[in-house]
């Protein structure tokens, strides 16, 4: 539990938008993708706390200033985040319906203007 409280430091609902939008240029649009399907799933209001709390390790491991791999390394500085956040939205997959797609992929038409939704086929995939 130690660890789930540490990461859990990290998420913040109300600063996730822009503490994400930071991230977006070095993590790439899937790893962006799943973290939004992530978020948007915890505020729906039928998500129950355990899976909420899920939501909430791998959203505060993305957002801790350090984890296993650097972010700072390209490439692969964000595989392991993008690793948490794939096991996180397996784990709460039946929380992830057409409204939550649909918001995330509405949010990165804002922040990505144009970009090709095959990307995010292997995110789909998935769940």
């Amino acid at each position: 539990m130690g660890d789930f409280n540490k990461y859990k430091k990290q998420f913040k609902p109300n600063i996730f938008k822009d503490r994400l939008q930071k991230l977006v240029k070095e993590a790439g649009i899937k790893t962006v993708y799943a973290a939004l399907l992530l978020f948007f799933a915890y505020k729906r209001s039928d998500t129950p706390k355990w899976a909420k709390n899920i939501i909430i390790g791998a959203l505060g491991y993305l957002l801790a200033p350090i984890d296993a791999i650097p972010d700072l390394t390209p490439f692969l500085g964000f595989t392991d985040d993008f690793g948490i956040m794939l096991f996180g939205l397996v784990t709460i997959a039946c929380y992830i319906n057409d409204t939550v797609r649909e918001n995330a992929i509405a949010q990165l038409h804002k922040w990505f203007k144009d970009f090709d939704r095959e990307i995010l086929a292997e995110v789909d995939a998935a769940l």
